[in-house]
């Protein structure tokens, strides 16, 4: 089994070939190069996990070949080498980004441990890149879905002010998704690389958030033996969500007005001040300004947190999503447990239109993974959905069967109701683009046709869409 595979650059051709030999006996898969011309082609046409490169080579040096490395392939760990070295020689190949520096003779045990150091570092960073894909592909704005008018507007903020330091205000229900739209306006920021530091504040009580947040020094409090770090300084570089802010105390929301201020804090029991390089984004389920005309949450605190406010809707004003949002749970839910499911019936997706999903997209969520993990067909039909959702009466729109008898109305008609609703949020939220519209609804252009003429809206907008 090859345990990696290296390109070898020396000018010395014995010395090449019988490192290269006992490499390979070592379980390598080693190219050789005599040149640096011979090296950056080699890197330029093959994948390697590690180069070692002696620094005097007879067309130039190992430190052209780093910069090389560095400009074109900057994840190729390399190790220079030389019979020539001295300290400084060592600290300038650091400096310019080699992974190691080693002095000939080699030794073959200090070559084989500085070849499994580099491999095994390789090896994380690889494995935190694939983390941060799937970090993209599970929190990145694509996850933030919506095609609601009042979810659009969200994201046009969103991209204005994503790469800003400005201070974000999250407001919605609980379920609505505030979590995840703080991680997306992360992974859209510059700061993306750097930590995203989470704080459900409402889980934590009193006398541990301070502590939590800004740290504390040994002695402290009884039981702080030793200093510790809190999230403001985990979250440097990066962001720190603030999650449940209404729940902090009158103390708390002081010390929280001036971290927002001047980004100043003190660790608990501590007089050393800190200068927080951070991203602040807060949420709250409740409704602030109440609080602050209570007296129960600070207003300069809220006049300072209050910079941008994105308001997320609950699912039940923006129906219109609920099927989309579905379908991408459906995905996502099929591909982590493996099980083939095609998508939901007509039924199904009506019935979880009429049902008000008081726990808002986290609860679409888990219901559409029951419905994966425990439906028995290729699709997802109202019996794979719990009895809360699909024997749930619907008020709003089908009448009961007395009612049905007394208006002579068939449930076809009653159905219009709901329908018509839906098309004309779509409609409206798409600036009556009846294209967007139409694909948004997963019908083709006629059909919209066909139905607005029906439901009476086709001379709601006498003004035609530039786009069509």
């Amino acid at each position: 089994m090859c345990k990696g595979s290296l390109l070898l650059i020396d000018d010395d051709l014995h010395v090449l070939k019988s490192m290269a030999d006992w490499l390979r006996g070592e379980g390598f898969d080693v190219v050789e190069a005599a040149t640096l011309k011979i090296a950056t082609d080699a890197i330029d046409s093959h994948a390697f996990d590690l180069a070692i490169c002696d620094i005097r080579l007879t067309d130039g040096d190992g430190f052209q070949f780093l910069s090389y490395c560095r400009e074109h392939h900057p994840s190729l760990f390399v190790i220079l080498m030389t019979g020539y070295g001295s300290v400084e020689t060592a600290v300038e190949a650091i400096r310019c980004g080699a992974f190691d520096f080693l002095s000939k003779p080699l030794i073959d045990d200090e070559l084989k441990v500085a070849i499994d150091r580099a491999l095994s570092q390789r090896k994380v960073l690889q494995e935190n890149d694939t983390l941060k894909a799937q970090l993209d592909l599970r929190f990145g704005m694509d996850n933030v879905i919506g095609h609601d008018h009042r979810m659009q507007r969200l994201f046009e903020i969103i991209n204005s002010v994503a790469d800003t330091k400005s201070t974000v205000l999250i407001t919605g229900e609980s379920g609505t998704g505030k979590s995840m739209l703080a991680r997306a306006i992360h992974r859209r920021s510059s700061r993306r690389d750097k930590p995203f530091v989470e704080v459900a504040c409402g889980a934590l009580p009193e006398s541990l958030l301070e502590s939590e947040l800004f740290g504390h020094v040994a002695g402290a409090f009884t039981g702080a033996n030793s200093d510790k770090q809190g999230k403001f300084h985990q979250a440097e570089g990066g962001t720190i969500f603030l999650d449940e802010i209404a729940t902090a105390s009158p103390a708390m929301q002081v010390k929280m007005l001036r971290v927002l201020q001047e980004y100043q804090f003190e660790q608990v029991g501590g007089s050393k001040t800190f200068t927080a390089d951070i991203r602040v984004i807060l949420a709250t389920n409740e409704n602030l300004e109440e609080l602050v005309e209570r007296g129960d949450f600070r207003k300069d605190l809220f006049y300072r947190i209050n910079v941008i406010n994105l308001d997320l809707p609950p699912l039940r004003n923006r129906i219109v999503d609920i099927p989309i949002l579905a379908r991408h749970f459906l995905e996502m839910i099929c591909d982590e447990s493996g099980k083939q499911v095609d998508g939901f019936s007509e039924e199904a997706i009506h019935a979880l239109q009429q049902y008000p999903l008081p726990g808002n997209v986290r609860e679409l969520q888990n219901i559409v993974e029951r419905a994966v993990l425990l439906g028995k067909g290729k699709t997802i039909v109202p019996e794979d959905l719990p009895e809360s959702v699909h024997d749930r009466p619907s008020h709003s729109a089908v009448a009961s069967k007395a009612e049905v008898r007394r208006r002579g109305s068939t449930l076809k008609e009653a159905l219009e109701g709901p329908e018509r609703q839906i098309i004309l949020e779509v409609l409206t939220g798409n600036n009556w683009n009846r294209n967007e519209a139409a694909q948004v609804l997963g019908i083709n252009r006629t059909t919209l046709y066909k139905k607005m003429k029906k439901l009476g809206l086709e001379d709601l907008q006498c003004t035609p869409s530039k786009h069509e």
